[in-house]
């Protein structure tokens, strides 16, 4: 009976805190998902990032309490002792599972893995929660640096303008459309190098019809003068004959030369 005490108890503290870990994700979650974050992280954002980084820390066997004491509400919102994290728990229900007489209950086995599944899907939620707030973070230090630029650009044009009333609107406006101005002149950059690309591929093509025209020429006069095919043929054929009788005569010669050596 005392087994069964000591497993209910420490399994309802292991739902205590997945209780405890969804309420800090949920508050943790708002920074995320609010429209103007701010550059720098809260105090109550770091609390709350430090909080589930110690819930849902690994904790080495050789830290763990043999018997963890009930949860009490100071320990529920400040900063948890090692043995009120989740995996110190699971880790102490996995020792009482494994030390009892008899062999340990199907049902038992079942809790046991359903809640180190329960861990693992709340370690993979606050990485994903960590990634968003980064994300939002540099997307709002992006506009900040794009505010500054368009302020920069502002007293760079008018440098005797200190009126701090003027219309931030306007300014973002010419701001832009001095940006559209030097996107033009790069588009028209693109366009003069895309027309002489066009015109030397042209040129390309008028020389290779020129030359497919001289090739056609060359072959109509061949073919309309019947002589001219004839007597290359016969210039072939005298050639070939011509060589034939001196590779013979060289090799009579060779011949000979090695018999009276």
């Amino acid at each position: 009976m005392a087994s069964q005490g000591s497993w209910a108890q420490v399994r309802q503290q292991a739902r205590a805190q997945e209780t405890q870990t969804e309420a800090l994700f949920h508050t943790y979650a708002q920074f995320a998902s609010t429209t103007d974050i701010d550059p720098e992280p809260s105090d109550e954002e770091q609390r709350t990032e430090e909080q589930l980084n110690e819930i849902l820390e690994k904790v080495p066997p050789s830290s763990l309490s043999p018997d963890p004491q009930p949860i009490s509400p100071i320990h529920q919102t400040n900063t948890l002792p090692p043995r009120h994290q989740r995996s110190a728990l699971l880790q102490h229900l996995a020792r009482l599972l494994d030390s009892e007489p008899t062999p340990p209950s199907a049902l038992k086995s079942t809790n046991l893995a359903r809640h180190r599944e329960i861990l693992q899907q709340h370690r993979t939620e606050l990485s994903r929660l960590k990634s968003s707030l980064a994300t939002a973070r540099d997307r709002a230090n992006l506009l900040s640096n794009v505010r500054r630029d368009i302020s920069a650009y502002r007293s760079a044009q008018n440098p005797n303008s200190q009126n701090p009333n003027s219309d931030p609107h306007a300014s973002e406006a010419e701001y832009m459309l001095g940006e559209r101005g030097r996107l033009d002149n790069s588009h028209s950059m693109m366009d003069s190098v895309l027309s002489q690309a066009y015109a030397t591929n042209e040129s390309f093509g008028l020389q290779r019809e020129t030359l497919s025209s001289i090739q056609r020429r060359i072959t109509g006069a061949a073919a309309q003068v019947p002589g001219i095919n004839g007597l290359m043929q016969r210039i072939g054929s005298k050639k070939r004959r011509d060589g034939i009788i001196l590779g013979g005569l060289i090799g009579v010669c060779c011949l000979l030369l090695l018999w009276f050596w």
